[in-house]
């Protein structure tokens, strides 16, 4: 059986893989849960990945 022919996407060298991060405010709510954001990667939007740019040719002038 063949194996596949494609290469899996790089991981986001912003990231390291690790798109979304939570963190803490400082302090915990009535039930005693800390407090917290998530934060996006802002390179690769969440996705951990990062894929090659296309280079886009055009021909300009005459």
């Amino acid at each position: 059986m063949a194996q596949p022919s494609h290469t899996p996407p790089k991981v986001c060298p912003n990231c390291d893989g690790f798109p979304a991060v939570h963190i803490t405010l400082g302090g915990r709510d009535r039930t005693g849960a800390l407090r917290t954001i998530t934060a996006h990667c802002p390179a690769c939007q969440g996705t951990g990945k990062r894929y090659a740019r296309r280079i886009v040719i055009t021909s300009a002038g005459r």
